[in-house]
């Protein structure tokens, strides 16, 4: 997707946050939560609310505009839905942990372990800018969950230099592990070289990973030290210029005093980044031979218009009567009576036949 700046302009932004209310209370309504989750992770009904709403159909702020109105949106209703969504762009991704926490507290939702919820927030960021490393580093985090417990995450990277985003979509419901193939979809148009560590085969490298941060830190330190001095192959040249051991010293430390017993476990490590996996992960080739993914994961209707007038301008008084209409048919529908409910889905049924 195309790296925008800026922001929504309020007269729309009020309005999207509008229509995303009645639309989250419209599916929970018909859907349910889980449903309603499925819905909102899933990368392409995603993108066509994005169109929807009518934010600038192909760029990055679909991603963090929509979801910024859906967070507005879902917090007006959160008692009637049981939908939280908490994190957002910049400083509000590194404050989902509290956002996550105070929610759960403010609503007496003792049967959700808040701790759970933040290891699994921490852990989908730490593997999309640590395990994964694709060259997008990420700028937008956004954790969905419901009363229940279920969660899914929406978060996008940008790389600064191709003036690109791209968006990562998890779900927990469909994830069997956080660190084999986890991902719902990853949503981008270009495709590259990637060190996957969250790849199927790339499961022996984990191990070995694991292995090496239970190691003696001087071991493991006079090893990597022999990698500045070895001459490797040409896809190895950045990580050597990027592998400085003595600033390695102090993670090595912490890792051996807490002895991770899983790769997941060591993504946790605070201090852990992405220059120290990549060292252990060439290390890890080197010494034990070890298979390392070098695979991109990444794959790839306008109701309203667009922003920036693409596909075409916002039509103001079209969007406050789809706000209208939609307002109305929940209105109704939770009073008992469903026909404007049928009529909206014979009006789907009509358009899709």
């Amino acid at each position: 997707m195309p790296l925008h700046y800026g922001k929504a302009p309020r007269w729309l932004f009020s309005r999207m946050k509008l229509l995303a209310r009645e639309i989250i209370l419209a599916m929970v309504s018909e859907l349910g939560r889980s449903e309603t989750l499925n819905r909102i992770s899933d990368p392409f009904w995603f993108q066509a609310l994005g169109s929807l709403l009518g934010f600038d159909w192909h760029s990055s702020g679909l991603t963090t505009t929509t979801c910024g109105a859906l967070k507005e949106a879902a917090k007006e209703v959160e008692e009637e839905t049981g939908l939280f969504i908490a994190g957002g762009k910049g400083e509000r991704a590194t404050s989902t942990p509290e956002e996550i926490k105070m929610k759960i507290e403010k609503r007496g939702l003792n049967r959700i372990s808040p701790a759970e919820l933040i290891k699994s927030s921490r852990l989908a960021a730490k593997v999309d800018s640590c395990a994964l490393q694709d060259g997008y580093s990420l700028y937008h985090h956004t954790f969905i969950f419901t009363i229940e417990g279920e969660w899914a995450v929406i978060q996008q990277g940008m790389k600064e230099e191709s003036r690109t985003a791209r968006r990562y979509h998890w779900l927990g419901e469909r994830m069997q592990s956080f660190v084999c193939e986890p991902h719902l979809a990853i949503l981008s148009e270009k495709r590259g070289k990637a060190l996957n560590l969250v790849a199927e085969e790339s499961e022996d490298t984990r191990k070995s990973l694991t292995y090496l941060l239970n190691e003696k830190p001087e071991k493991v330190e006079k090893e990597i030290t022999r990698l500045k001095e070895m001459s490797l192959p040409k896809r190895h040249e950045l990580f050597l210029s990027d592998i400085n051991p003595k600033k390695m010293h102090t993670v090595l430390i912490k890792t051996y005093e807490i002895k991770p017993k899983s790769f997941e476990e060591a993504l946790l490590v605070r201090g852990l980044g992405s220059k120290s996996i990549r060292a252990l992960a060439l290390l890890s080739e080197l010494l034990f031979g070890t298979k390392i993914s070098w695979k991109d994961p990444a794959r790839y209707s306008f109701a309203h218009g667009g922003k920036d007038g693409y596909p075409y301008p916002v039509n103001k008084g079209v969007y406050n009567k789809t706000i209208e209409v939609l307002r109305d048919a929940v209105k109704e529908s939770q009073i008992g009576k469903r026909e404007k409910i049928l009529a909206l889905k014979r009006l789907y049924r009509f358009f899709e036949d």
